[in-house]
């Protein structure tokens, strides 16, 4: 069931959206060459237990897409994994494509956001590219995302930034409804058809997430953990996603880094 927020939770989910942004831009700055994933996953264990009010979705959680609870605090997916990454004693090196997905619930209200990058001084321009092309999905999902449009519109709008880049797109995964918990109604696919589907309307918050890889629009789930998806010829993935609120004007990103 798809559920609009008034305005006042709309501002109780502010909070979450806001801390979710900090860690990123915070791990942003900290990772780097010889980073390992599970210091990544401490250091957002440790910033969750000295917030009053902050419980991680992650741990314990067990959807039916995963194999098992998934036990850590943030998603770490590297070079030809893009979603799903779970944390593991590995040393970033240089030139590694890091997505860090992360979703915390403050007082009840859940944020979530995802981000991508490359450590080191020297990233494949091809790298850069695909990012680039995630966040400018992700910028053209969020500009069609105002009441009166359609959820279409969105997915639409995501899709059409990627074929303009050269990257297919895979339907199986995408955005989706936040609010009291991570995953809800509606899905946003990361394609669609323009002037198709629900009517957009104020109170509606969701999760839009593009992402992409190089050369191929298929993936596997990793049987070593039963969680990692990844590329299934082995090329690179990107992921972006912000949670946003469709008001009566332009929509709020919840999650801003700035």
């Amino acid at each position: 069931m798809i559920e609009l927020k008034t305005p006042q939770e709309i501002k109780e989910m502010r909070p979450a959206g806001k801390f979710v942004g900090s860690i990123l831009k915070d791990l942003k700055k900290m990772t780097k060459v010889g980073t390992n994933l599970l210091e990544i996953d401490e250091f957002v264990k440790q910033r969750i237990e000295a917030r009053n009010g902050a419980e991680s979705c992650y741990v314990d959680y067990a959807p039916d897409f995963g194999t098992g609870p998934f036990a850590h605090y943030i998603c770490t997916s590297v070079n030809d994994a893009v979603l799903h990454g779970v944390p593991y004693d590995y040393n970033l090196k240089d030139g590694d494509l890091i997505s860090l997905d992360l979703a915390i619930n403050v007082d009840g209200w859940v944020g979530d956001s995802a981000i991508s990058f490359v450590v080191g001084n020297d990233p494949d321009p091809e790298d850069l590219r695909l990012i680039k092309c995630t966040e400018d999905a992700l910028a053209a999902g969020i500009a069609q995302a105002k009441a009166g449009n359609r959820l279409g519109d969105i997915s639409s709008a995501i899709g059409d930034v990627a074929r303009s880049q050269g990257y297919t797109v895979n339907l199986e995964f995408g955005g989706h409804g936040v609010g009291h918990i991570m995953h809800g109604d509606p899905h946003v696919p990361n394609d669609g058809k323009a002037h198709h589907g629900y009517r957009l309307r104020p109170g509606l918050v969701i999760a839009i997430e593009p992402w992409f890889l190089k050369t191929t629009d298929e993936i596997y789930q990793d049987p070593k953990d039963g969680w990692t998806l990844r590329s299934s010829d082995g090329s690179r993935g990107a992921h972006t996603e912000h949670t946003i609120a469709i008001t009566d004007g332009d929509p709020i990103i919840l999650t801003a880094r700035d």
